[in-house]
């Protein structure tokens, strides 16, 4: 693996607002890159927006707002495009457990949106994906890699979202079970052949978690522990045309460790055994929540001591 392009998508010391987290992106049909993120005064205040940027021609736009400001904290933008039509999935909540999922969508690739509108009416709790992308699978479906928060933080659990029609409706699978009891939540998926999902999850145990399912995500398997060490912190991973699965995390085995560094690691049998890691950041400070897609090769973004969101492009 290589790093091609690491850069900003805006300098630190120029930012329009204080504290930025958890990013997201899509390529399009044109080559441009389209990137969001949360950010405002700082994680849960009540001026966190969604904001967002293009990469036209190697060249980032200045930052724009996407969402509504209604006084209460956005989080966790995903965004989903198939061609030039893009939809936004964000969480509006005081609270991670109040948490109501909306969406934006536009159909010429990000340039203009339709008003948002609440995901599930009147669900609490955040449906569809709540940190990474959604799969389209071989079967025509959209699955969605989701969790739920209890008050507190006491319970966390992690579940698979089904959508038969585009990401307009969607129908949950039960959550994923553990013995003993384990906090997992942000599930991240990929499917290895027609029909067989597997997802990995962020956890409280000090490693990444997985299940896998047979069935095109209804049902799953009880979650295991892999050999992927995990700071109870997001992760990212996408599959590539060749059938490999690039991992981005934190490989740090301490829950609630530190956020550096920020890797990519690869496995070309299925999640099974994994190769070297590449570095992508690292030193003092926070290098976090990753997110990554294929196109020929990764594009990847992260926060950036909370400071600014960083783009790279990697190849393998």
């Amino acid at each position: 693996m290589r790093i091609l392009k690491r850069e900003f998508i805006y300098q630190a010391e120029n930012r329009i607002i204080n504290s930025c987290h958890a990013s997201t992106l899509v390529k399009l049909p044109n080559d441009d890159i389209l990137a969001a993120w949360f950010g405002g005064e700082h994680e849960s205040a009540d001026n966190v927006e969604i904001w967002s940027s293009r990469r036209h021609k190697g060249v980032w736009s200045t930052p724009v707002m996407l969402s509504k400001p209604t006084n209460t904290a956005c989080w966790n933008p995903v965004l989903y495009a198939s061609g030039n039509n893009v939809t936004l999935f964000f969480k509006r909540g005081d609270k991670i457990f109040r948490w109501r999922t909306y969406v934006r969508r536009s159909y010429d690739g990000g340039l203009t949106w339709d008003d948002e509108t609440e995901l599930e009416i009147n669900d609490v709790g955040g449906r569809g994906p709540v940190k990474n992308k959604p799969i389209a699978m071989t079967n025509g479906e959209l699955l969605a890699p989701a969790s739920h928060e209890g008050e507190g933080g006491k319970d966390w659990y992690a579940f698979a979202d089904i959508s038969g029609d585009g990401g307009f409706s969607w129908k949950r699978s039960e959550y994923i079970k553990t013995e003993p009891y384990t906090k997992l939540i942000q599930p991240t998926l990929w499917e290895s052949t027609p029909g067989n999902i597997h997802m990995l999850m962020r956890s409280d145990a000090g490693y990444i978690y997985r299940s896998d399912s047979s069935d095109y995500g209804h049902l799953w398997c009880d979650g295991y522990q892999t050999i992927l060490p995990n700071n109870n912190s997001g992760i990212d991973l996408v599959k590539t045309d060749d059938n490999v699965v690039a991992l981005v995390c934190n490989p740090v085995d301490l829950n609630w460790g530190k956020r550096s560094p920020l890797v990519v690691i690869c496995s070309e049998d299925n999640g099974l055994n994994w190769g070297v890691p590449l570095v992508l950041a690292e030193g003092e400070g926070e290098y976090s929540y990753p997110a990554v897609i294929y196109s020929d090769t990764l594009h990847i973004t992260f926060t950036w001591q909370r400071k600014t969101i960083m783009y790279c492009e990697v190849t393998i």
